[in-house]
């Protein structure tokens, strides 16, 4: 067990960002998000629970604004340049309505915020904003909707790791 932290406080102490922004990019980095970036902010670098919450929250709230509009343009791009492209575009958008519509309809654009808030692998800002995108849901709306699923993602993230902190003194 000691090998193991000493490689993670050797990996840590030479990467050369900032702790504060290591924890926002990690954050808003396809699929680690929240799941990852909170753990390390308490056990990496020691920040108290609402930094680490508020770091990694705000990281996994930007992806929206980058995500929607790089699907857009890149989706684009890639149809007008390729034919079979735009062929697959139109095959995946139409598949991924029709077999979302009837969960989209009950919900709404509700069911943004409880995709993201569920944090399991799969479930999270950078798989909501391509469900947003192919949904058609504003970026500002979505932006919104998926800030709230982070929020919620993030306190429950934040309280299971402070229970298996918590839990770790414990037994020790």
């Amino acid at each position: 067990m000691e090998d193991v932290k000493t490689f993670f406080a050797a990996m840590i102490e030479q990467w050369p960002l900032p702790d504060f922004l290591t924890v926002i990019l990690l954050g808003a980095f396809p699929i680690v998000e929240l799941r990852g970036a909170i753990p390390l902010a308490f056990a990496g670098y020691g920040f108290s629970a609402p930094v680490a919450f508020g770091l990694a929250v705000l990281g996994n709230a930007l992806v929206p604004l980058a995500a929607m509009p790089l699907l857009g343009t890149v989706s684009a791009r890639l149809s007008e340049r390729f034919p079979a492209a735009e062929r697959f575009f139109t095959w995946l958008f139409t598949r991924t309505r029709r077999n979302h519509e009837k969960s989209f309809e009950k919900w709404k654009e509700f069911a943004l915020v409880i995709f993201v808030a569920i944090p399991l692998p799969f479930t999270g800002a950078w798989t909501a904003s391509l469900v947003a995108f192919v949904f058609g849901i504003p970026l500002r709306k979505a932006f919104l909707l998926i800030g709230i699923g982070a929020i919620i993602a993030g306190a429950i993230v934040t309280a299971a790791t402070l229970g298996v902190i918590n839990a770790w003194v414990f037994f020790l």
